[in-house]
C-alpha cells in the first residue's frame, strides 16, 4: 500500500455512514422537526417568536412587514430558505390552522379552500396577545440562552410559556425514524387540569379527562366517540374519528338540503366540494341535484340539494364513508424532553409543563429577589449618608479626586463600593424631609418584598399557588369555550364501557325506521286517568313499532328479515330528546337495500340456558343457544341460512320452556313446545316447523302463554281474539288447525299476535292509512269464525300491516267499526 498524503485520511466507510447519519437524524430531531415539551414549539416558531419581540412587534404596537420579519429570523437564528420560515410564519397565524393564534396577520394569510398567502413584501405581522404570553418574564433571567448559528448572537433555548402551548396549539412534524401529531386542545380544559395536578400529585388519566374532554380544533366539527381519546391520553398513540358537522333542512315543499358548516380539521374545502362532485357525475353518490358553496366572512356554507325521492341520511352516510366529510386523526404526543424524543402521555405533558413553570417562577422570584436586594443595599447606604450628612458632605468637599472620596467613605463609614458609588451619585435634592421619607418608605417596603420573595423561594406550595393563579388570570383572559364537540361512537367505534354510565333506557324503533334512547325516567309513572306524555314526534304516518327496555351496557341484536342479526350496545343507541324523530337506523347498522328489521330482542348475557327461536316464510324453524351470537361483526352476521326465495319472519327469546304458535295465510295455526325442536348450530337452516300446503306461507310467530289469546287480522280489515285453550298443542310439522275461516270477503291472514287485552293494535293500509285501537275492544271469538271488521276499506284497498304496540293513556281512540256482529262458519255456508 502506497504512503497517502498528510491530509487525507482513511476511514471506514460503514461506520462513518452510520455516525453522519446518527448526527444527522440527531439534528433534524433536536433542531428542526420536534417541539419542547415545555412551550411546545419548535426551534423555527420559536425563533420567529422571539425576534418579533426583539423587534418589538409587540401586540400593542403597528403591524410590520413580514419581509421584515422573516429577514431578522434568517438573518440571526435561522439559517435556511426564507420560504419555509414564512410558511411557518404564515400558518402561526390562519384561524383554521391555529387553535389560538400566535401571529396577528393584517392582509391575505390564505384560506382554508388551500390559496396560499400573499407575498411576504404585501403582507403584515405583528405579536398577537397570546403569544406575548410565550416571552413574558423573558427578561428576568428566567431562561437560559445559547449562541446562534455563527456564535454572533444569542437565542432562547425554550421560551418562558406561561400557558401549556404544546396541548393547546398542538404540533405535528415529521423527523427521521420518527413523527409527532399532538392536536390542539382548549385552552381553559388544558389549565383546569394543571391546576388539579398541581393539587393532586397522584391524580389519575381518567380523573385529568374530566377536565380535558379531548382536542379542541379550530375548525370545530365533530369527534365521533372517546375510546380513541382515552389511549392517547394513556399511551401517548390513538386515533380519533372527525366528522364535518351537517344539517339536514326540508323546505315547506318536503325536498330535503344537506347543509354542511363545519369541517374535519386540516380538509381543504375545495378539494371535497370537486370530491362530492365528482362522486355524483360517477354515480357512486345518487341524489344530489346541485352543489354549493356558499361560505363567506360570516361562517362555512356548504349546500347540497337532494331530489325529492332521495334519502337525505343515506346521502349523508355515503358522504361520510366517500370523502374527507369524515376522516380520522393519528395522535402521536412526541415532544421533546430534556433533548430527547418521548412519547408522552396526557398526564406527563401536564407534569413536565408544570415543572418547566416551577423552573420559572423560581427564577423569576430570584431575580426579582437579587434585584430587590442590590436596591435594599444602596437604600441602606443612602440612609447611613442621610444620617451622617454634615460629615458625608465634609468628607467629600475635602477629597482632591473622586476615588479618593468613594474610598474615604468606604473605610470611614463601612460602606461597599456601590453604597458609596450611589452616595456620590445623590442629588443634593435628595437630602430633603420628603425625599428621606421616601427612602425610608421604599427601604421598608423592601424589606417586606425581600422577606415575601424568600418565603416563596422556601415553600414550593407557594410557587404552585403562584403558577395556579397566574394561568386562572390567562384562562380569563382567553378562554373561548369549546369548538369541537365530542358524540357518541358508531358501531365501528370501540368504546370503554368504563367510561359509559350504566343506567336504564329506552330503545324505540318507529315503523318507518327511526332509532333513538331516553332514559327510562323519561316515562314517569302516572295515576289511572292522567294525560300521559307525548311519546315521539313521528309523522303522521309513523309510529313506535318497537319499543325495549334495557341498560347501556346490555347487546341490544337487530334481526332482519334476510336472515341476518346486527348488533348495537345500549349506550351506542343515540340519545334523542322524548320528542326528537330519531336516527334512521340505516345510519347506525349496514343494513342493506331491500333489507329491514323485523325483530329487535336485548340480551343481559349470553348465557347457554337461554335460546333464540326462528320461523322464516317458508315454515322453517330454528333453535340455537343466545351464546353463538356472542360475538358479531360490524356488519352484521348470518343468524340462519335462508333457502331461495325464504325469509325470516320473527325471532323469539326462550328459555326452554315455552309454547310456539305459528300462524299461515290460509288461516292455519300450530302450537308446539320449543324443545320439539332440537338445538343447532347458528349456520344450521332448521327444522320443518309447519307442514305448508301449495301458495300457503307463514305470516306470524309467537309465544303463546295460558292466559294470552291469539289474535288474527286478515287483508279485507277483519279480526279477532281467541283464547289460548282452545289450541291443543301438537308435534311440529304439522299442517296445523284452522284459526280463521278464510273466504273471500276476509281475505287471507295478514297477521298474528298473541296478546293480553292491554295492547293497542297499528292497522296501516296498502294506500297508507293507519289507525290505532284498543285490543280490548276486539271480540273474542271462536276458531272456526271469520271474525269482526276492525276497519272498513274502499275498494281495491287492503291491509298491509299490523303491529301490537304499547297503549298510550289520553291517546284519542279512533272509532273502527260501527257492527261488531259475529259471522259464524255456519252462516256463511248458509249464504
Amino acid at each position: 500500500m502506497t504512503d497517502m498524503p498528510d491530509n487525507v485520511k482513511e476511514i471506514n466507510l460503514s461506520q462513518e455512514m452510520r455516525s453522519s447519519f446518527l448526527d444527522y437524524a440527531m439534528s433534524v430531531i433536536v433542531s428542526r422537526a420536534l417541539p419542547d415539551v415545555r412551550d411546545g414549539l419548535k426551534p423555527v416558531h420559536r425563533r420567529i417568536i422571539y425576534a418579533m419581540n426583539d423587534l418589538g412587534m409587540t401586540s400593542d404596537k403597528a403591524y410590520k412587514k413580514s419581509a421584515r420579519i422573516v429577514g431578522e429570523v434568517i438573518g440571526k437564528y435561522h439559517p435556511h430558505g426564507d420560504s419555509p420560515v414564512y410558511e411557518t410564519m404564515v400558518r402561526m397565524a390562519q384561524d383554521f390552522s391555529y387553535r389560538y393564534l400566535l401571529v396577528d396577520g393584517h392582509g391575505n394569510f390564505g384560506s382554508i379552500d388551500g390559496d396560499s398567502a400573499a407575498a411576504m413584501r404585501y403582507t403584515e405581522a405583528r405579536m398577537s396577545k397570546i403569544s406575548m404570553e410565550l416571552v413574558r418574564d423573558l427578561n428576568k433571567d428566567t431562561i437560559d440562552y445559547k449562541p446562534n448559528y455563527d456564535g454572533s448572537e444569542k437565542e432562547p433555548i425554550v421560551l418562558p410559556s406561561r400557558f401549556p402551548n404544546l396541548l393547546v396549539n398542538g404540533s405535528s412534524g415529521i423527523a427521521v425514524g420518527m413523527a409527532t401529531n399532538i392536536p390542539p386542545h382548549q385552552l381553559g380544559e388544558v389549565i383546569d387540569a394543571i391546576i388539579s395536578l398541581s393539587r393532586d400529585p397522584d391524580i389519575t388519566i381518567q380523573e385529568l379527562m374530566e377536565h380535558v374532554q379531548g382536542p379542541d380544533f379550530p375548525t370545530a366539527g365533530l369527534i365521533v366517540g372517546r375510546s380513541g381519546i382515552r389511549r392517547a391520553y394513556e399511551t401517548g398513540r390513538g386515533s380519533i374519528m372527525m366528522r364535518g358537522k351537517a344539517e339536514i333542512e326540508t323546505k315547506a315543499n318536503g325536498r330535503e338540503t344537506i347543509i354542511v358548516n363545519e369541517l374535519p380539521y386540516q380538509v381543504n374545502k375545495a378539494r371535497l366540494i370537486e370530491r362530492i362532485a365528482e362522486l355524483v357525475r360517477e354515480k357512486k353518490i345518487d341524489g344530489i341535484t346541485e352543489l354549493r358553496d356558499e361560505s363567506d366572512r360570516t361562517g362555512m356554507r356548504i349546500v347540497m340539494e337532494v331530489r325529492r325521492d332521495a334519502n337525505a341520511n343515506v346521502i349523508l352516510n355515503n358522504l361520510y364513508k366517500m370523502t374527507a366529510l369524515q376522516t380520522s386523526f393519528g395522535i402521536n404526543m412526541l415532544a421533546l424532553v430534556d433533548g430527547q424524543p418521548k412519547v408522552l402521555n396526557l398526564k406527563q405533558c401536564l407534569y413536565y409543563y408544570l415543572e418547566h413553570q416551577k423552573v420559572i417562577i423560581r427564577r423569576r422570584t430570584e431575580f426579582e429577589l437579587r434585584r430587590a436586594e442590590a436596591r435594599a443595599h444602596i437604600l441602606e447606604g443612602l440612609r447611613i449618608a442621610l444620617d451622617h450628612i454634615d460629615e458625608i458632605i465634609s468628607l467629600i468637599r475635602g477629597s482632591k479626586t473622586t476615588d479618593i472620596a468613594r474610598a474615604g467613605l468606604m473605610e470611614q463609614f463601612s460602606l461597599s463600593e456601590k453604597q458609596a458609588q450611589a452616595i456620590l451619585d445623590m442629588r443634593l435634592q435628595r437630602l430633603t424631609g420628603l425625599e428621606r421619607e421616601k427612602i425610608e418608605e421604599e427601604y421598608q417596603n423592601l424589606m417586606k418584598l425581600i422577606a415575601e420573595l424568600k418565603a416563596i423561594l422556601a415553600d414550593e406550595e407557594k410557587i404552585l399557588e403562584i403558577i395556579r393563579e397566574e394561568l386562572l388570570e390567562i384562562k380569563e383572559r382567553f378562554d373561548d369555550g369549546r369548538r369541537t364537540e365530542i358524540v357518541a361512537g358508531g358501531l365501528g367505534e370501540l368504546e370503554d364501557e368504563d367510561l359509559i354510565p350504566r343506567e336504564n333506557i329506552v330503545v324505540t324503533l318507529t315503523h318507518n325506521g327511526y332509532i333513538k334512547r331516553l332514559p327510562i325516567s323519561t316515562y314517569r309513572s302516572q295515576r289511572r286517568g292522567g294525560r300521559g306524555v307525548q311519546g315521539m314526534g313521528t309523522n303522521e304516518d309513523d309510529f313506535v313499532e318497537h319499543l325495549i327496555t334495557t341498560s347501556t351496557h346490555d347487546t341490544i341484536l337487530f334481526f332482519t328479515n334476510k336472515g341476518k342479526v346486527y348488533r348495537a350496545k345500549g349506550y351506542e343507541i343515540p340519545e334523542f330528546s322524548r320528542t326528537a324523530k330519531g336516527l334512521p337506523i340505516i345510519n347506525l347498522l349496514g343494513i342493506e337495500k331491500g333489507e329491514w328489521i323485523n325483530t329487535i330482542i336485548c340480551v343481559e348475557e349470553f348465557l347457554e340456558d337461554w335460546y333464540l327461536f326462528f320461523a322464516t316464510k317458508h315454515g322453517i324453524v330454528k333453535r340455537t343457544p343466545v351464546s353463538a351470537f356472542a360475538n358479531i361483526r360490524t356488519n352484521g352476521l348470518i343468524a340462519l341460512n335462508l333457502r331461495e326465495h325464504d325469509e325470516l319472519i320473527s325471532v323469539k327469546l326462550t328459555d326452554n320452556s315455552k309454547n310456539i304458535v305459528i300462524g299461515t295465510k290460509d288461516g292455519l295455526l300450530i302450537r308446539f313446545h320449543e324443545t320439539d325442536v332440537r338445538s343447532m348450530g347458528r349456520t344450521a337452516t332448521g327444522v320443518r316447523g309447519i307442514n305448508l300446503s301449495n301458495d300457503d306461507e307463514v305470516i306470524g310467530m309467537e309465544i303463546l302463554e295460558e292466559d294470552h289469546a291469539v289474535l288474527v287480522v286478515t287483508k279485507n280489515g277483519y279480526g279477532k281474539r281467541t283464547p289460548a285453550a282452545d289450541y291443543r298443542i301438537q308435534s311440529r310439522g304439522g299442517k296445523g288447525i284452522i284459526t280463521c275461516n278464510i273466504t273471500e270477503k276476509t281475505g287471507t291472514v295478514v297477521a298474528l299476535e298473541t296478546v293480553k287485552g292491554d295492547e293497542d293494535l297499528m292497522l296501516i293500509t296498502a294506500g297508507g292509512v293507519l289507525i290505532r285501537m284498543s285490543v280490548e275492544d276486539i271480540s273474542i271469538l271462536g276458531r272456526n269464525t271469520q271474525g269482526v271488521i276492525l276497519i272498513r276499506l274502499d275498494d281495491e284497498e287492503s291491509v298491509a300491516t299490523v303491529a301490537k304496540v304499547e297503549k298510550t293513556e289520553g291517546l284519542e281512540e279512533i272509532s273502527t267499526t260501527p257492527s261488531d256482529e259475529e259471522i259464524t262458519g255456519e252462516e256463511l255456508y248458509e249464504s
